[in-house]
């Protein structure tokens, strides 16, 4: 009786906030009805926005986006965030300063209440850069550039573990034949909880895992799930970095039919030769990937059920 009176008082409050011109949602309603981070397991979920990633990561403690997609794709990154329940978020990461990552910010400023923001430092000089800077100092988020070696708590138990990059790469400005190349300079880290980790690379590409491979031992890198990199662009997955990795799992972050031919036939054939199982936004829509820090699932938005629990 208690539940069913108070639908009918959040019904009448809805009509009332939109009688006076404000969203049915602004107190959190319907569409913000998700609950908020598990008390157990770490989930992971690459939202499909097109070509560009977002990648929502909960953990027992904390609400955490890495990258926001293109501007424009704000109405789904919009829509996923309103699904998922998401109002705060603790820590946004941007992996890098192009528009397909960092062009949901001013969406996700609007919406959430973030609490601080990480990035790899590297300038640029567009507008949707400027704005981004703007927008952090004029809501005074607290703010830090990563760099190869820092540890971000997760919270629960989970850890982000920053691989790249290094100060020197940042002040050599992701320099590539004699051409600035932002994707060099992508944030890499690795999603650790329990005996379970998970490979996120922003768009970095094969210059950049080749100095990963040179500054750490093959066992520090190994992990169940790699987000692949640059979108499964031919300029990342190098055969190497997929060899050291030996992850069973890759997930694809690419829009549907995008004039990038993401991902590529090469790289796909590459994943095929380590045997690693592959899953598309372009194709499965959100994929999300679930822990207890042992084993894993992943699940598919339009696959429906999960495809398997997985261990290694």
């Amino acid at each position: 009786m208690g539940k069913t009176l108070c639908a009918v008082l959040l019904a009448v409050l809805s009509a009332v906030l939109t009688a006076c011109g404000l969203p049915a949602d602004w107190l959190g309603g319907a569409a913000f009805s998700s609950p908020p981070p598990a008390e157990t397991g770490v989930s992971v979920k690459v939202l499909a926005v097109g070509q560009g990633d977002a990648i929502l990561i909960r953990t027992p403690e904390q609400t955490v986006l890495v990258d926001t997609g293109d501007t424009g794709e704000a109405a789904r990154l919009r829509a996923a965030l309103k699904k998922e329940g998401v109002r705060r978020l603790d820590k946004l990461i941007v992996t890098h300063p192009h528009r397909d990552h960092i062009g949901g910010t001013a969406e996700v400023f609007r919406l959430c209440d973030v609490k601080a923001v990480y990035d790899n430092g590297q300038p640029t000089t567009t507008k949707v850069y400027r704005d981004y800077l703007e927008k952090i100092d004029k809501k005074n988020i607290p703010s830090k550039s990563l760099r190869d070696g820092d540890v971000l708590d997760l919270g629960g138990g989970a850890v982000l573990r920053v691989l790249s990059p290094t100060q020197e790469m940042v002040d050599e400005r992701g320099m590539q034949n004699d051409k600035v190349n932002l994707n060099l300079n992508s944030i890499v880290a690795r999603l650790e909880y329990g005996d379970f980790a998970m490979m996120l690379t922003g768009d970095a590409e094969i210059p950049t895992e080749n100095g990963i491979l040179r500054r750490y031992a093959p066992e520090s890198l190994r992990c169940q799930v790699l987000k692949a990199g640059h979108h499964g662009s031919k300029t990342a997955s190098g055969a190497e970095f997929l060899r050291a990795l030996g992850a069973d799992t890759v997930l694809i972050s690419c829009g549907e039919d995008n004039e990038y031919h993401c991902p590529h036939p090469s790289v796909l054939a590459r994943y095929g030769d380590y045997k690693m199982t592959v899953y598309r936004t372009d194709r499965d829509g959100t994929i999300t990937v679930r822990t207890d820090g042992k084993t894993y699932a992943v699940q598919t938005e339009r696959g429906g059920e999960e495809d398997g629990t997985k261990g290694k």
